[in-house]
């Protein structure tokens, strides 16, 4: 049995006008192109699509869309073509197939990069029609209900691919039971000893809970039966990954969470909504501050509700959700609700409005070269946390957590942030790094010279792929030469750092070419797309090396890289770095900037004590250059990063942050993860309820350091990350 004659009994039991002669031949012919593939259950390919199918009519999805579930891996597993698609079921079915089918024989650099073209196609067609996203994710829900027959590198690899891009889009399109089973099932893998802790804290429980449940509903039916009210109560746990993302990513106790038991109850008009809420209030005793209005401010999914969380006589926090039964339609369907419940979604909910963020992620990405910016995005503007922001006139704003006032500017409009010069929040100047909170009312200041513009160090502190597109895309066409100047010295650097040396006219080819394979028309666009931003030249540089050493390096290079691998003095005594007209010497590292592979170095020669390596750029440098004393100007010494080296060095970083519970641990948790080593870490409180963290650690160069600010940034609560000397 394949579970199709079940597929059929679901479908007559809707009641719905399905047309069953076209799903019974879609099955028919998807049984029999999938004759003979198997799973990695052992069970025959055709029950894949068919669950597919199942899930999709559970959300009330129409005839086509069922059909194409039943289609869905015909082209890209078989030998089946779109236009014979086409041709037996109609264009629609065809566009809703095409949409799902992976990009299978272009060549990619990195899985990533496959990972974003797929998404991006994924997206393009979505926005033609929604009902090919609505499949796959039903499709990526069976996959991860049957993961367990994967190898463990390919269920982390889909659990993360999961959690980064699926579940964020289910939530986007407010379809919160497949959003809510996703994540349980990607965390399940990813963290599977955290979520057995909150399954074994959750099954303690459990009778207790439902007991608790039960009177909470009871008393609420019996009062709201007082004031002659219909209406429905229903109650719920918190889903697993909503408990995890409480104790593990904010550092709660698991009693600390107010929200574990909720009560749903539905009415039929806005009016009543507001009317049950004066009654909870008047039952239970409210928390301060948890009181959430989503019926007058929306979440950018559609979302509809009062949220309230009161304390019972018993002194246990519950969380009440009071909506319309259309608001509940699309809580539970999202953009799936126009079909299974067309009759009740109003006019002015059209799916073109529920659609326009797609459209609008598609539009902003056209700025950027680099693909990859799809998949971030999504991983950002899309996330299941949101802050509500208010414009001097009342306009509302939503946001990612942790937007910044520019990412606001940016929101507003692409003008308000390019002349951007500074913003109020509350009625105070604030800096441009101010991360904006719910209830905020931000005023941005701006400049009236339109030659202003926005500085590149704001593509450090934005949060939204909207707002970084845009500054880019400001830099694009207002600083064209300044940006392929940037390009060029940056180029130019990284080569030097990679001992990549051509003369002038065969770089100027090699340029060329690397360009033209990232579709540029001239080097020059290359430079620009550098210089801006556009592309990430470190993603490249792999590929890059690789083809010079293959085509460019010249016989007697390769000798002179061989001669000098074969000298152990230099080596040994240089400690992975050439000091120009020494050999054997004794090298050590400053400590006044802490050098590292990848900064632009130079020698001190110290009597006795051998050469003494500074960064470039160190104040001691400047001085010592421009010092008077002839003698101590001679004493300076040309010196670079030798080819190979297998030395870690000790860096020094400073991080000003907002004190919090378990800030230390994340810190710590950041350099472990990239299996790096501790020396000392120090924290000093300050006044203003902030620390400030001195921390040493040992590294292999410059982008292993800069990678790791980067994870530093990102921890919540983390204002600013800077290298320092010690």
């Amino acid at each position: 049995m394949d579970g199709f004659s079940e597929l059929m009994e679901k479908i007559k039991q809707t009641g719905r006008n399905y047309d069953l002669d076209k799903i019974t031949q879609a099955y028919q012919l998807a049984n029999d192109a999938h004759q003979g593939q198997m799973r990695a259950s052992g069970e025959p390919y055709i029950t894949h699509p068919i669950a597919v199918a199942a899930i999709l009519v559970e959300l009330g999805m129409d005839t086509d869309t069922i059909v194409a579930a039943l289609l869905h891996d015909v082209v890209e597993d078989t030998d089946y073509t779109l236009e014979q698609l086409e041709k037996s079921y109609g264009k629609e079915v065809a566009l809703l197939v095409d949409g799902v089918t992976k990009l299978g024989r272009i060549p990619f650099i990195s899985r990533e990069e496959q990972q974003a073209e797929n998404v991006r196609k994924m997206l393009l067609a979505m926005a033609q029609d929604v009902r090919v996203i609505i499949i796959k994710l039903a499709d990526r829900l069976h996959n991860m209900r049957t993961i367990s027959y994967k190898s463990e590198e390919k269920q982390r690899e889909k659990a993360l691919e999961t959690m980064e891009v699926y579940a964020p889009l289910a939530h986007r399109l407010g379809i919160r039971t497949i959003k809510e089973e996703l994540e349980d099932r990607a965390i399940h893998i990813l963290d599977p000893v955290a979520y057995q802790e909150i399954e074994d804290q959750l099954a303690m429980r459990r009778e207790e809970q439902e007991a608790f449940l039960e009177r909470i509903k009871q008393r609420i039916h019996d009062r709201l039966l007082q004031e002659k009210m219909d209406v429905q109560i229903s109650a719920r746990v918190k889903s697993v990954y909503g408990i995890y993302r409480k104790v593990y990513m904010q550092g709660r106790d698991f009693d600390e969470i107010y929200d574990i038991y909720a009560c749903r109850v539905l009415v039929n008009s806005v009016f009543e909504c507001y009317y049950v809420l004066g009654v909870i209030h008047d039952m239970f005793r409210p928390i301060p501050n948890r009181f959430k209005d989503y019926i007058s401010t929306p979440k950018p999914n559609m979302y509809q509700s009062l949220h309230t969380t009161v304390i019972d006589k018993e002194g246990v926090p519950f969380e009440v959700q009071i909506r319309t039964w259309e608001m509940h339609y699309t809580a539970e369907y999202g953009v799936a609700a126009h079909w299974k419940y067309k009759a009740g979604i109003s006019g002015k909910d059209s799916l073109e409005d529920r659609l326009a963020w797609v459209r609008q992620l598609l539009e902003s990405q056209k700025e950027s070269d680099d693909v990859e910016d799809l998949v971030k995005s999504i991983k950002t503007d899309i996330a299941p946390e949101e802050v509500f922001v208010f414009t001097p006139r009342g306009d509302v704003i939503s946001l990612p957590t942790g937007s910044t006032v520019i990412d606001f500017a940016y929101a507003i409009h692409s003008a308000v942030g390019n002349r951007m010069v500074g913003a109020k929040v509350d009625g105070r100047i604030v800096s441009l790094d101010y991360k904006v909170k719910t209830g905020n009312i931000v005023e941005i200041l701006t400049s009236k010279e339109k030659t202003n513009g926005p500085s590149r160090d704001w593509l450090n502190i934005v949060r939204t792929s909207e707002a970084r597109n845009k500054i880019r895309s400001w830099f694009k066409k207002e600083r064209r030469e300044e940006n392929i100047a940037q390009g060029k010295e940056t180029v130019e650097k990284e080569f030097r750092r990679n001992m990549i040396s051509l003369p002038e006219k065969e770089l100027e080819e090699f340029i060329t070419k690397i360009a033209q394979r990232q579709h540029f028309a001239t080097a020059d666009e290359f430079y620009a797309a550098i210089g801006y931003g556009g592309i990430s030249l470190q993603r490249l540089l792999p590929r890059i090396k690789e083809e010079f050493v293959k085509n460019y390096r010249k016989p007697d290079q390769e000798k002179q890289a061989e001669k000098a691998a074969i000298k152990p003095k230099k080596e040994k005594a240089s400690s992975g770095v050439i000091v120009e007209g020494l050999e054997g010497c004794l090298v050590k590292f400053a400590r006044c900037c802490n050098p590292l592979p990848g900064d632009d170095i130079v020698g001190f020669v110290t009597r006795g004590y051998g050469v003494s390596i500074h960064k470039r750029d160190c104040v001691n440098v400047q001085n010592g250059m421009n010092s008077d004393d002839p003698e101590q100007a001679a004493r300076w010494v040309n010196a670079q990063w030798a080819e190979r080296f297998k030395e870690t060095f000790k860096s020094t970083i400073e991080i000003y942050a907002e004190d919090r519970q378990n800030l230390i641990v994340d810190v710590g948790m950041a350099v472990s993860n990239m299996r790096l080593s501790i020396h000392s870490l120090n924290a000093r409180e300050l006044k203003d309820n902030h620390v400030d963290i001195q921390l040493t650690v040992s590294v292999a160069d410059l982008d292993q350091l800069n990678y790791l600010l980067t994870n530093l940034r990102k921890l919540p609560g983390v204002l600013r990350v800077q290298r320092t000397g010690l």
